[in-house]
């Protein structure tokens, strides 16, 4: 029998298979590819970040090998291409897990994304004329969710330039949801996410906490909570990818 398809889109920090050391052994079951987002790269120099390069990027991932799609893990910032996708391809996305997604277009107007937009907006209006190292330690004061991750072999200057260079998430060009299952994990930490995770829930997304912060995919719960939501919609009779969630 066929594996199906699962693709990983990662968030701002680790990439690749190392942005999801919990779900390695999905391999086993599954036909698992864990993506390197545009400008996440361990030797070339770090570049502006660009959704439709990561849009390219997933559905190459999806649609390739003689492969019609599969299902679509994303965590924070990868939230925004992975759901782009299945709003505008439905029917290459059998189900899309969004990880504690930095989707700040869709709940622009709420209270918690008001609050993080206007602690945020002065630091990233002033990313192009601060130091990497500067711009890191202000964002890291800011912010509780940033950069963490498994440990990386990655130069820490690097790193940092790479923050340096990602893009104001209440920029994404998201505004509508995708009609394919969804399932929204967060951490329970942080309003923003809850708030974020509230609006899927309302649009017809199934919505999970598990403890780990912004990384609840980590935990031994969360990592539970993903293969459930994947293998019961793998038993699940299929009259096609994009049917509603």
């Amino acid at each position: 029998m066929e594996k199906q398809r699962v693709v990983f889109v990662h968030g701002g920090g680790s990439y690749g298979a190392a942005a999801w050391p919990k779900q390695h052994g999905m391999a086993l079951k599954y036909d698992a590819l864990f993506l390197r987002r545009h400008g996440f790269d361990p030797v070339a120099e770090p570049v502006e970040p660009s959704v439709a390069a990561d849009v390219a990027i997933i559905l190459d991932a999806l649609d390739s090998d003689g492969n019609a799609g599969g299902h679509l893990v994303a965590h924070s910032q990868g939230a925004i291409p992975a759901m782009l996708v299945a709003v505008e391809h439905p029917e290459l996305v059998r189900t899309l897990v969004l990880v504690e997604p930095a989707c700040l277009s869709l709940t622009a107007e709420l209270p918690a994304t008001m609050a993080y937009r206007s602690l945020m907006e002065p630091l990233f209006g002033a990313r192009h004329r601060k130091g990497d190292e500067e711009y890191l330690q202000e964002f890291r004061r800011r912010t509780a969710s940033a950069v963490t991750g498994p440990p990386s072999n990655e130069d820490p200057q690097r790193v940092a330039r790479r923050l340096r260079l990602q893009a104001p998430p209440w920029d994404a060009p998201l505004h509508i949801v995708p009609g394919v299952p969804t399932l929204v994990l967060t951490g329970g930490w942080e309003p923003l996410y809850e708030e974020i995770a509230g609006y899927l829930r309302e649009t017809g997304a199934l919505h999970r906490v598990a403890a780990g912060g912004h990384r609840p995919h980590d935990s031994p719960e969360g990592d539970r909570i993903i293969r459930s939501f994947i293998a019961e919609a793998g038993r699940a009779p299929q009259p096609g990818y994009g049917h509603p969630a």
